[in-house]
């Protein structure tokens, strides 16, 4: 991941504008930080990038309209969880932040944060355990991830229903627009090889609601005489 793709994700910590001909020291606390040249910049034709050149150009030039560089520590550590999050979903599965330093000099302060990857993995074969109402062939139809796709725990945990969104139509709607009330469905990991996970969908079908009674009450209220 890019350095500039993860300071989008922290949506709270934001850094100063700035306009400066002599940039800050690339060393940090775990190292010298890599900064992009003027020749890796033209020899890999970054100028035909907005990314590329946005990127070139952050140690000289950052403008900062609409976001404030105030420090708060507790939206810092919900930022630094997305950017696991983030790493999640780009199938890092096993991705982590292993330090962050902050120092303070002339009241402005500098963190570095120090990222472990870890692979990147991959969707394998998934299967059903449970299911009566509908075939495999159905719900793997409906759940739409298929062998190879990115590891995203986050999106099968919605095309499952496992987390509510405003599109619907994952298979716990799927159950319970029929009346599975009860249903239920969680995913297990069965086995990891290589870069490849393979689950089994684990299913609580439960019983069939019906409606019983529908009461409804009417409240007549005397006209204006």
């Amino acid at each position: 991941m890019s350095e500039q793709q993860l300071k989008k994700q922290l949506k709270d910590t934001k850094e100063l504008s700035r306009l400066t001909l002599f940039p800050a020291s690339n060393m940090t606390p775990y190292g010298p930080h890599d900064s992009v040249t003027l020749m890796q910049y033209l020899n890999n034709w970054g100028f035909l990038s907005y990314t590329s050149t946005k990127e070139f150009l952050d140690p000289y030039f950052r403008f900062k309209l609409f976001s404030g560089a105030k420090f708060a520590a507790s939206k810092y550590e919900e930022d630094k969880q997305n950017v696991i999050n983030y790493y999640n979903s780009q199938g890092y599965r096993d991705a982590s932040i292993v330090a962050d330093t902050q120092v303070i000099h002339n009241g402005k302060m500098d963190i570095a944060i120090k990222v472990e990857e870890g692979a990147k993995y991959y969707f394998g074969n998934i299967t059903w355990k449970g299911n009566t109402k509908y075939s495999d062939s159905i719900l793997s139809l409906i759940l739409g991830i298929h062998r190879g796709d990115v590891y995203n725990l986050d999106i099968m945990n919605k095309k499952l229903g496992k987390q509510v969104t405003q599109e619907g139509g994952g298979i716990t709607d799927l159950y319970e627009d029929d009346g599975y009330l009860f249903f239920q469905v969680n995913p297990v990991e069965t086995a990891v090889y290589n870069d490849t996970i393979d689950f089994e969908i684990r299913m609580q079908e439960g019983p069939q609601a019906t409606i019983k009674n529908v009461t409804i009450a009417v409240t007549i209220r005397p006209r204006n005489t």
